[in-house]
């Protein structure tokens, strides 16, 4: 069967983690999930070190209390700096590319890794400044069988429309994403 790669751009990071969740409960597995998300100012981070402290768990804990209580995928986030992007926090397939470890790393670059897992290179550039400008990807490999499951877990949670996005941020004048050392996230 032919497997394709299905992404969503989330403006809220708890509908990611929550779409992420599903599809891990629907059986997917978590080798074909990704998610990742901007971490300017360490906001990720910085919420996870102030519930340890009110609560005086270890990180671990405290992970799991981020992401709604559960193991899984999302309790994995880890922090990252991409060369050209800045700080990030991603798991699974997409932390996978984007540290070079998976399809797309000889590309390069954020743009490099999405399309390495099969994402149009128009809409790898929307994606990218979706997460720079705060948004969370999420993204899932299946094959044609689980296609439709797949959609509809993912469309359970206020996702981005992506045609729409792409309109708004080149009505402003953006013409694509370019990676950059010293372009400052979430502007």
């Amino acid at each position: 069967m032919a497997t394709k790669t299905i992404s969503r751009l989330f403006d809220n990071h708890d509908d990611a983690l929550a779409a992420v969740r599903d599809l891990e409960a629907a059986g997917f597995s978590a080798a074909d999930i990704g998610i990742a998300a901007a971490n300017e100012d360490n906001r990720y981070t910085s919420v996870a070190d102030k519930e340890e402290a009110k609560s005086g768990a270890g990180v671990g804990a405290t992970v799991g209390t981020l992401v709604g209580g559960g193991a899984g995928l999302a309790a994995a986030l880890g922090a990252l700096a991409i060369p050209g992007f800045g700080p990030i926090v991603a798991a699974g397939v997409l932390a996978a590319t984007l540290t070079g470890a998976g399809a797309g790393a000889a590309a390069g670059g954020i743009i490099g890794s999405l399309t390495g897992l099969g994402i149009s290179e128009s809409e790898a550039h929307v994606y990218a400044e979706g997460i720079r400008r705060g948004g969370s990807l999420v993204t899932v490999k299946i094959d044609d069988s689980r296609e439709l499951e797949a959609r509809t877990i993912l469309d359970r949670y206020s996702y981005v429309d992506l045609a729409a996005r792409e309109a708004d941020y080149r009505a402003s004048g953006w013409t694509g994403y370019v990676e950059t050392p010293d372009r400052p996230i979430g502007r």
